[in-house]
């Protein structure tokens, strides 16, 4: 699997991340959906770099310019529901892409620590033969996008896969290594230290979908 940390370099990149952490500027969750949407603009832009083009010819007023354009057909796939806001800021730069969602949840069966990760919703398009972008803000214990991925294998063997996360952790990346394709792209716009004794991450910054879109009933 190949990494790419987004964040090691000072950029704007780094501004979005610490207000989506901010105790006192999350409560705005307008605010928060935003700044999440922000940070999947700048990966998108960084990820395109990775894709493959092909030369046009495009007429201007005065004449002909020679150029590129994306070859790749793209598939954005998120996790509902915290992955909407990072959904939308790819769309927004790819926005030819295919869309995908599905929904995963991780399911206490003995109302405990201990869990399992369920897939139940899914409205996805064809991926074969395409490029897969699996998008997440939080990559905690990786059970989630294996989960899902595996689900997305049903429609299709994609040519690329490319997984875009907010924030991750050492633990989580190592699961992905251990049980996705070697070929992957992952892309990490910044890593945190750990994972706590019930499986979120640290330092973190809470539940991102309960952040955008308010506490689950």
């Amino acid at each position: 699997m190949q990494i790419h940390y987004l964040s090691q370099s000072n950029s704007i990149l780094n501004h979005f991340l610490g207000q989506i952490r901010n105790v006192t500027i999350q409560t705005d969750s307008m605010r928060f959906r935003r700044n999440i949407e922000r940070i999947g603009e700048i990966m998108a832009y960084e990820l395109s770099k990775n894709l493959n083009y092909k030369n046009i010819e495009i007429q201007t007023p005065l004449g002909i310019k020679k150029t590129t354009e994306i070859e790749d057909e793209l598939v954005l796939c998120s996790i509902l529901r915290a992955g909407l806001p990072l959904h939308l800021g790819f769309l927004n730069y790819f926005d030819n892409a295919e869309n995908g969602f599905v929904s995963a949840y991780r399911y206490h069966k003995n109302n405990d620590d201990s869990f399992e990760i369920k897939v139940e919703y899914q409205a996805v398009p064809c991926i074969d033969n395409k490029n897969l972008l699996l998008i997440d803000p939080m990559l905690a214990t990786g059970q989630s996008m294996v989960a899902v991925f595996n689900k997305l294998l049903e429609k299709g063997n994609p040519r690329e896969i490319h997984i875009a996360v907010v924030i991750a952790v050492p633990e989580g990346i190592a699961f992905l290594e251990k049980h996705l394709p070697e070929n992957c792209h992952l892309w990490i716009a910044t890593l945190d230290e750990k994972l706590n004794d019930k499986n979120y991450i640290i330092p973190g910054l809470g539940d991102a979908g309960d952040l955008a879109y308010g506490n689950k009933l």
